[in-house]
């Protein structure tokens, strides 16, 4: 994942004060969101059917974050019941430690800003990891139409009986983040190593999220092996540059999938995401059903240049200092909407977390009626720094850069701000803020003031020198369209059922076992490759079932010592085989 991460607000240990709540961090490999459900199943049940209240012994659990019960395919049911018995077994174990530590020790770095495929060589590793698929998934191969889209990027297609219902496309990302040269001496085993230790897996993207990819192509080879045919179409999408922000990948496997299936040609899409963390009491899984928008702002200061020894009252890098000082003196206003995904994964949150302060359960129930109770609860939420950045926009200042000699008095100082946009904003939004809060700036240090390429200083006016504001790079992004999650939303409810069945079967849990695992919609606070597959579909979902327990499930994404405990990459080869067999004898979508 590009710079991403999702958080869910815990209660630090043994924490209540009268009436003041401290929290942690808890950073969750995924998506915040919303919870409802709809029809699912060949088994055409009542709404009313599909909705539980987890066994909770919380008063009016259910009101405002229904649950769907653990949807076990019946039709697909025998060979789901074998399935789960060979994921279940040594053996299997064994073998998936060689497919994801394969994949591992086959570096595949992408960088930012590199040069279009055929031009730059280093795009040149990904055709060593193609070797590898093919010889680690022969059936695979053997079975599955496969598409290479710009050299690189993979569309596997997995043929149905019956090409009446609308395909299922599960997608990740062949890319990994590089590993720094001066860090290799810290890593515990060797970042491409594959390394297995009896627990885990160790190297870069053993997580992130070599460890999607190679649970999807898991399963199905392992189904394949088991005889399973589907009734409907299984598409497989496999970008190669998600972590330099995905153009040449998904950018250009979202077109071919366009111009060859159509627009909303698939039932849902599930990419790499969301998993699921104790918090509270309770086990919360929360797959993202939107995502925040994107834009980097340059600004930058030119002023006249001149001998140091006779210097200004500001260079144009004192200028820009007090600017971006101005900027991150003034972040952007934050605001609990009801309609946002994070407001809902509170709502399940007080229906379903057993160990929620009483005193923020009440209030984030009272909130849905009552403005009073929501600004309670923005004052408590927000005193968690990365629960308030996941609901707002923020900004981050990253780059900067000016100067080319001590005694030269710099002409040029520039730095460049990264904005996460909320979902409830937008790119016009977020530039029209940073224009009008460096207005007053620029005319005090009378600069001639452009932004996003409109004069905001008066035209012909004399100026000392010039402030300009631009999209780096043209990479702005727009917050992702919200998958539905109401009562009629049956890939959500569908979703839903296979993460519940998912978590029972994983643990041998039966309904009537414990409280089980919520799931609660959720947002990325970053981008995936889901941002080029927006047309396909308007089910679009960020989740692929990682474990991460109490935070050790996932560790070392993006730095040193990444690695994957073996049961929770078995777990999500349990998950994704269960979504593939419900999917497929779902006719409600």
């Amino acid at each position: 994942m590009k710079g991403h991460y999702s958080v869910l607000p815990t209660q630090a240990p043994g924490v209540e004060t009268k009436g003041k709540l401290s929290y942690t961090r808890v950073f969750v490999r995924l998506g915040l969101l919303v919870l409802c459900a709809g029809l699912v199943s060949r088994r055409v049940f009542p709404h009313h059917l599909l909705f539980s209240n987890v066994g909770s012994e919380l008063s009016d659990a259910g009101a405002s974050c229904p649950q769907v019960p653990p949807l076990i395919p019946t039709r697909n049911g025998e060979i789901w019941e074998k399935m789960n018995g060979i994921i279940g077994s040594e053996g299997f174990g064994n073998k998936a430690v060689e497919w994801l530590g394969g994949a591992v020790r086959v570096p595949t770095e992408s960088y930012d800003e590199m040069d279009p495929v055929g031009v730059d060589p280093r795009w040149e590793v990904f055709g060593p990891f193609h070797d590898y698929l093919l010889e680690a998934y022969p059936l695979i191969h053997s079975t599955l139409e496969l598409t290479k889209v710009n050299t690189y990027g993979l569309v596997y297609v997995w043929k149905g009986s019956d090409a009446s219902f609308k395909p299922l496309l599960l997608a990740a990302h062949q890319d990994v983040v590089p590993v720094d040269p001066t860090t290799v001496e810290q890593w515990e085993h060797p970042p491409y190593s594959g390394y297995f230790d009896g627990d885990r897996i160790w190297g870069r993207e053993s997580s992130d999220d070599k460890s999607g990819l190679i649970g999807i192509m898991s399963a199905i080879e392992t189904l394949l092996s088991n005889g399973f045919k589907p009734t409907r179409n299984v598409v497989l999408a496999f970008g190669f540059d998600e972590e330099a922000s995905g153009s040449q990948g998904a950018g250009e496997l979202g077109k071919y999938m366009l111009a060859t299936f159509g627009e909303n040609a698939f039932s849902m899409v599930v990419d790499e995401g969301g998993g699921f963390s104790e918090q509270f009491g309770g086990v919360f899984a929360v797959p993202g059903v939107t995502e925040k928008g994107y834009l980097d702002v340059r600004v930058e200061v030119t002023s006249p240049g001149g001998h140091s020894s006779v210097p200004p009252l500001h260079t144009s890098i004192g200028i820009l200092s007090s600017l971006l000082v101005a900027i991150e003196s003034n972040p952007y206003p934050v605001h609990l909407s009801r309609s946002s995904a994070p407001y809902a994964m509170i709502q399940c949150l007080a229906s379903h977390a057993p160990s929620l302060p009483p005193s923020l359960r009440s209030a984030i129930k009272g909130s849905l009626k009552s403005d009073k109770d929501m600004k309670k609860v923005e004052e408590m939420m927000f005193r968690d720094a990365a629960f308030k950045s996941m609901v707002g926009t923020t900004l981050a200042i990253d780059l900067i850069g000016g100067g080319v000699k001590t005694n030269a008095l710099p002409e040029r100082a520039w730095g460049v701000v990264n904005h996460r946009i909320a979902t409830d904003s937008s790119v016009s939004a977020t530039q029209k803020y940073d224009t009008n809060l460096l207005k007053s700036l620029a005319s005090q240090f009378n600069l001639s003031y452009t932004a996003f390429g409109s004069l905001v200083s008066a035209p012909d006016a004399p100026a000392y020198g010039t402030l300009t504001l631009s999209d780096l790079g043209g990479a702005a992004l727009e917050p992702a369209p919200t998958t539905p999650t109401d009562l009629e939303a049956v890939p959500y409810a569908l979703l839903s059922g296979s993460i519940r069945a998912t978590y029972n079967a994983h643990r041998g849990l039966g309904e009537e076992e414990g409280r089980g695992i919520v799931v609660s919609p959720g947002i990325m606070t970053g981008n995936t490759d889901t941002r080029g597959y927006w047309k396909l579909t308007k089910h679009i979902f960020r989740y692929n079932h990682a474990n991460a327990g109490n935070g050790t499930g996932l560790s070392g994404l993006h730095t040193v010592n990444e690695s994957i405990e073996l049961d929770t990459f078995l777990e999500m080869i349990r998950f994704f085989t269960t979504l593939i067999l419900n999917v497929d004898e779902t006719v409600e979508m």
